[in-house]
């Protein structure tokens, strides 16, 4: 199917859109950056923009096409399929690697995702989240509404931060935290329970999920095992 771009987005050079993409009023795309399917973009978002650090260049990417340097062009973004980005979110590509956004997310007003951010798939990003640059948030995570995170923090799969917290540090996998600083209050089990885990295997897996023990062998969907796994393997330290 065909895109639907109101006559007042701008679209710079280097933009490459897939097919059934919604792009709202005013919004502001610059390349290199790409974009899958199905996406709803809404009025006034910004995709593309410089990262903010001082000592980098800050190309009109909107008027210009990419020079094919890194280096002046930032690396981009690469945004999934069936997003929701909602009305004055930003995004701003990357300044050692590409800021990617997975697929099938929630990026609700005014939520901000800085340079070199990985985001992973299904997550809900709440109004008025800002990230700081170089974060990772893995699939299925849940940020409530102004929500702050530093520079660098990893926010485990399926895990929820509850709104106006202040996250200077990894939070686990299916865990909630809340507070200034944030701090893990205890188990998604929400979460988990959707997933379809029964209690038995929810108890198994708690003093995993609050870093005790080691992972148990305990019987999980394919998806939920997979996602346990790589987050259970993952490099302790992150640029």
């Amino acid at each position: 199917m065909a895109n639907r771009i109101h006559p007042t987005v701008v679209l710079g050079e280097g933009v490459e859109l897939g097919d059934d993409n919604v792009i709202g009023p005013f919004t502001v795309i610059a390349g290199p950056a790409r974009i899958g399917d199905g996406n709803w973009i809404g009025p006034h978002v910004t995709i593309g923009t410089p990262g903010e650090d001082r000592g980098r260049p800050h190309p009109a990417a909107w008027d210009t096409a990419p020079s094919g340097d890194p280096d002046h062009d930032g690396h981009g973004v690469v945004i999934g399929s069936r997003n929701k980005i909602r009305e004055y979110a930003s995004v701003h590509q990357g300044t050692w690697r590409t800021t990617t956004l997975g697929s099938d997310g929630y990026y609700l007003r005014g939520s901000h995702i800085a340079h070199d951010c990985l985001v992973g798939d299904a997550v809900t990003i709440a109004s008025n989240v800002v990230t700081g640059g170089h974060c990772h948030i893995w699939d299925g995570a849940n940020l409530g509404m102004g929500a702050v995170l530093h520079q660098k923090v990893v926010i485990g799969p399926g895990a929820m931060v509850g709104m106006g917290s202040a996250v200077r540090r990894e939070i686990g996998a299916f865990t909630i935290a809340v507070g200034n600083p944030a701090r893990v209050t205890g188990v998604n089990v929400v979460g988990l329970s959707r997933r379809g885990l029964d209690e038995a295997t929810i108890e198994a897996l708690g003093p995993w999920l609050k870093g005790k023990e080691g992972l148990p062998d305990a019987t999980l969907p394919g998806d939920l095992s997979t996602l346990v796994k790589a987050w259970d393997a993952r490099p302790r330290e992150e640029h």
